[in-house]
């Protein structure tokens, strides 16, 4: 067995144009380069969803690297300076869809393994657990597999999710939670009517924005350990409504909160209702709402993982990097409910956007901090006590 070049590897997934949930053969690449090495690989198909478990070894303890190779639309090829997925190398660095978010991190994640197992330094077992699901609805992805390895008693210890969690450089910043979500549809309902008459009617719209206004600032909390305080979101407001002589009869809107760990999904929406029942009677107009939770919020406690991808960051990229749980969801919303968690791929800085890239060094440096940090778990927290 040879080295994997991490840069030939992020090429060869890029060019796979995995958009969600399509995988384009982006998970046989991964295969491919995984086997030889000795990993046992299983694909797990829920609904349209292709997903990868690949593991190393079957003892405790168990390092799983969490990731995912389904990426975003590139949206208009002519708008890029180079194809999206032609994962061309220029000006020092790797650019295409995928690059940063994240299937540089999982090129660079594979490298690494690769080393560590051919050095012997695996004591116990490493797993690959990859999606294709994590860019849309994460309804047949890491959930799903979780619930499967569960069934087969298969158990983690520790995870680290490959999302660029740095903004600007490596060893900027590691994730070690997330802020949940909860997302609202909220409709008044009024009497549709002339708008000469509205004596007639009742109009739902005055109602609606009263409410919106006193949700949106009313402060929710002042923020919790790591966390910014919890905030909602108007996001829409929908009247629907195409004639201009005419009150309408309903009138929706929706937003979003992203809550810190002073609430989860049931306590905040309880909240939200007790607020709108309040309103509602002051106000004189009835209201529906819809609320679906996306993910709790979560924080990793587990000082002795954290510190030592910490420190191995340090070591390699000279940053000491701030713990964080700022920015999205992350499939690690799932994977908190079986192990400790966290964190840390590329910069993030192009994520989603047109020319996507990542700088070819920063995915060697990668490499080298994921390296360490497998080499250092294995011989201190993996270690036989």
């Amino acid at each position: 067995m040879s080295d994997i070049d991490p840069i030939k590897l992020a090429q060869a997934l890029i060019q796979r144009p995995s958009v969600t949930p399509a995988d384009e053969g982006a998970l046989d690449v991964l295969t491919a380069a995984l086997t030889p090495l000795g990993f046992e690989c299983t694909r797990l198909k829920f609904g349209d969803v292709e997903n990868l478990f690949a593991r190393y070894g079957s003892g405790a303890p168990h390092f799983c690297f969490a990731g995912h190779t389904d990426v975003v639309p590139a949206g208009d090829p002519e708008t890029w300076s180079s194809p999206p997925f032609d994962a061309a190398l220029k000006d020092q660095a790797l650019w295409g869809r995928g690059a940063a978010d994240m299937k540089g991190a999982i090129a660079a994640f594979t490298s690494a393994a690769a080393r560590v197992v051919q050095s012997g330094s695996v004591s116990g077992s490493l797993s690959f657990l990859i999606t294709g699901d994590e860019e849309g609805p994460a309804i047949n992805g890491t959930k799903k597999v979780l619930e499967w390895l569960s069934e087969k008693e298969i158990k983690i210890d520790h995870c680290l999710v490959g999302e660029p969690s740095n903004p600007d450089a490596i060893g900027d910043m590691i994730k070690v939670g997330r802020r949940g979500s909860i997302n609202c549809w909220l409709t008044v309902s009024g009497k549709q009517g002339h708008v000469a008459y509205p004596h007639r009617a009742n109009n739902p719209i005055p109602a609606l924005l009263r409410k919106l206004l006193h949700l949106s600032e009313t402060a929710l909390d002042k923020g919790y350990e790591r966390f910014q305080p919890s905030s909602l979101q108007v996001t829409d407001i929908h009247i629907g409504n195409p004639a201009h002589n005419v009150i309408p009869e309903k009138a929706s809107a929706r937003f979003n909160i992203r809550f810190n760990p002073n609430w989860t999904g049931q306590s905040i929406e309880a909240w939200l209702r007790d607020q709108l029942d309040t309103l509602a009677s002051t106000l004189g107009a009835d209201y529906e709402m819809k609320a679906i939770v996306s993910g709790e919020a979560f924080l990793t406690t587990d000082t002795k993982f954290i510190g030592l991808i910490a420190d191995c960051v340090e070591q390699k990229s000279g940053r000491r990097p701030e713990f964080s749980t700022t920015g999205g969801t992350s499939d690690a919303r799932f994977i908190k409910d079986h192990a400790p968690v966290a964190e840390f791929g590329l910069v993030g800085a192009t994520m989603h956007q047109t020319d996507e890239h990542v700088a070819i060094a920063d995915v060697t440096l990668l490499t080298d901090i994921y390296t360490d940090i497998l080499t250092r778990y294995y011989s201190t927290i993996g270690a036989p006590s």
